[in-house]
């Protein structure tokens, strides 16, 4: 049963981030939101290595990019937020069937894949 509806959650979650990505694809490319990288400097800009496009663009770093969701270019990125979380999601919408059942050690499996995931997402734990 947890299955189905961790897939029916992961099915959901998928569709609204394909949707936002679209959506907000439409938005940029047709300029109704304005870029915070103009479309006429990306073919320059996209030839410096990363630090020097960051320098340049005023592109943001680590989670300041949800400063300029109010921007054409990255408004795609809660779409993007979206497929990286919905797994989280699915597994905190399961736990409470695992503990309904008394089920507590795969409750606690579950909650520890939500750790790890939120803590990869937040950047907390940077690897090299």
């Amino acid at each position: 049963m947890e299955q189905q509806i961790y897939a029916r959650w992961l099915a959901i979650g998928t569709r609204i981030g394909l949707a936002w990505l679209a959506v907000s694809f439409a938005l940029y490319m047709l300029a109704l939101l304005d870029p915070h990288v103009p479309h006429g400097e990306l073919p320059r800009l996209w030839t410096l290595p990363v630090d020097q496009y960051i320098a340049a663009s005023g592109a943001p770093t680590g989670w300041d990019w949800v400063t300029l969701l109010h921007r054409g270019d990255y408004l795609n990125f809660i779409g993007v937020a979206l497929f990286a979380g919905i797994s989280a999601i699915a597994y905190a919408r399961i736990v409470p069937l695992f503990i309904a059942r008394g089920e507590h050690g795969r409750a606690a499996i579950a909650v520890l894949q939500i750790l790890v995931l939120v803590a990869a997402a937040s950047g907390v734990v940077l690897l090299g």
